[in-house]
């Protein structure tokens, strides 16, 4: 038989009976929503000030209520608040607390605003502040990011495409377009901020209140621009928290891809790089093993984040205006992203930092693959003023004639070379180093040394 408890002293005037157990915890929200009790209590003296201000409360309610909101908030953190799952939430909580301590007047806190209003203010208030905090963090990696990159300009490794080595581009040339991701990720979530600068604070249950409240007063206390035009969007609104897990998802997305690219590399087959035990763990049977666990978590986690984006558009996919509880299910998928980012952009800056490089490994994998064709092929068009889709069609001939010699483009001799294009001249070999190929490509944005150096220069100005 399931227990039967007694009925919300917060809103159970109306009902004769006590929900069930099992509706109690299934409506509860205590678990989760406690992480905003900052925020709730941040919106609950910006609203006191303002009933004060309008003359909605004396000045000594309003004290009455500002010194129990503080006790309150210092109870929460030092451990001593005691939260009950049958008040259900945060708001709740601290509304039945405040009561105890300060008596009946603690109701009248809740003069104009329902819980549709706070919980979405609130809720702006914490996405706003994440989005900040994950800007800093990802200003930290790309900070990382550039000193890594300045200390391997001329470091050269094989660029890649579908994995296969394709050009010789610097190792700092290849960091430099994850510096230019994570910029595109500050900007998203910079953005997604300027989008959250409605506060909505005072829409009430839905349509506003007959109180005469001054919103702008709240708005402008609680840090945003000004409050939200509608009071039907105010409390049903959840595109801020939408922005937050599509941001997350995007920028896990590169960490996930960086994270690959250190795995890879730090295999056998490649070896160009090394993490420290700080970043790596053993093997409980192979002794001699050194795995990259930080990098495969960082990829494993991606998945987490994509599916608490897709949970929340499931969510808010159909529910009519205003409020539903469904919107209750926003706050889970939105904490574990907001964990998992911020632990994965963490882990990305320690191993960027760890980072030890083998230059002469990276190096070496140029040596394969014909990576310099481009190079020849360009040659042709350049010295001998050849049509490109010929000087292409010339240099697979030579690539052919090198693989069944089992040799790399330059070894052939230039009698070798000749046979297939009379007109090539002994300058080819020069276009064919790969440190010649790296510093030829000086198109804006390219790999030549001098490009990288001044785009990172560039890149520290826009996103630090």
């Amino acid at each position: 038989m399931t227990k039967k408890t007694q009925a919300n002293p917060m809103w159970g005037g109306h009902f004769n009976k006590a929900p069930d157990q099992v509706m109690q915890d299934i409506n509860a929200s205590i678990d989760f929503d406690k992480r905003l009790y900052q925020q709730d209590i941040a919106g609950s003296l910006a609203h006191v000030d303002m009933l004060a201000a309008v003359k909605i409360l004396t000045k000594k309610e309003a004290g009455q209520i500002v010194k129990g909101l503080k006790q309150i908030e210092q109870e929460i953190e030092s451990g001593k608040f005691k939260f009950k799952a049958e008040l259900e939430d945060i708001h709740m909580n601290v509304e039945s607390r405040l009561k105890a301590i300060i008596g009946d007047v603690a109701g009248k806190l809740h003069t104009a605003r329902s819980r549709n209003d706070q919980v979405a203010t609130d809720f702006k208030l914490f996405a706003r502040n994440a989005n900040e905090q994950i800007i800093e963090l990802l200003q930290t990696l790309i900070k990382r990011l550039i000193k890594k990159a300045e200390q391997n300009l001329e470091t050269i490794m094989p660029g890649y495409t579908h994995l296969q080595a394709a050009q010789p581009v610097t190792l700092a040339h290849h960091m430099h377009a994850y510096i230019e991701m994570l910029g595109r990720d500050i900007s998203r979530f910079a953005d997604a901020n300027e989008r959250a600068n409605q506060c909505p604070l005072g829409s009430a249950a839905l349509a506003g209140t007959s109180f005469p409240i001054d919103r702008k007063k709240t708005a402008k206390a609680l840090g945003f621009k000004e409050p939200t035009a509608n009071s039907l969007d105010g409390v049903s609104d959840r595109d801020f928290a939408l922005d937050f897990l599509s941001n997350s998802s995007i920028c896990i997305g590169h960490l996930s891809r960086f994270a690959e690219e250190i795995v890879i590399w730090m295999s056998q087959g490649f070896a160009f790089v090394k993490l420290s035990d700080a970043f790596t763990t053993g093997s409980s049977i192979m002794p001699q093993k050194r795995n990259p666990d930080a990098a495969e978590l960082v990829r494993g986690k991606t998945g987490r984040v994509y599916g608490n984006l897709i949970t929340l558009l499931t969510v808010m996919k159909g529910l009519p205006l205003a409020y539903s509880k469904d919107m209750q299910e926003d706050k889970e998928p939105f904490f574990d992203s907001y964990d998992t980012i911020i632990i994965a952009l963490k882990a990305m800056i320690g191993m960027v930092s760890d980072l030890k490089v083998n230059k002469a490994n990276m190096r070496s994998a140029t040596e394969a693959g014909f990576i310099t064709a481009t190079d020849l092929a360009d040659y042709l068009v350049k010295s001998l003023k050849m049509p490109f889709r010929n000087a292409h069609h010339v240099t697979g001939n030579v690539v052919k004639l090198a693989e069944s010699k089992k040799c790399e483009l330059g070894d052939l001799s230039l009698e070798e070379l000749q046979t297939i294009e009379p007109k090539i001249k002994k300058d080819i070999y020069a276009v064919l180093t790969v440190e010649n190929s790296v510093k030829s490509r000086t198109s804006h944005g390219g790999t030549a040394p001098s490009e990288v150096k001044k785009a990172l220069k560039t890149a520290a100005k826009k996103f630090l």
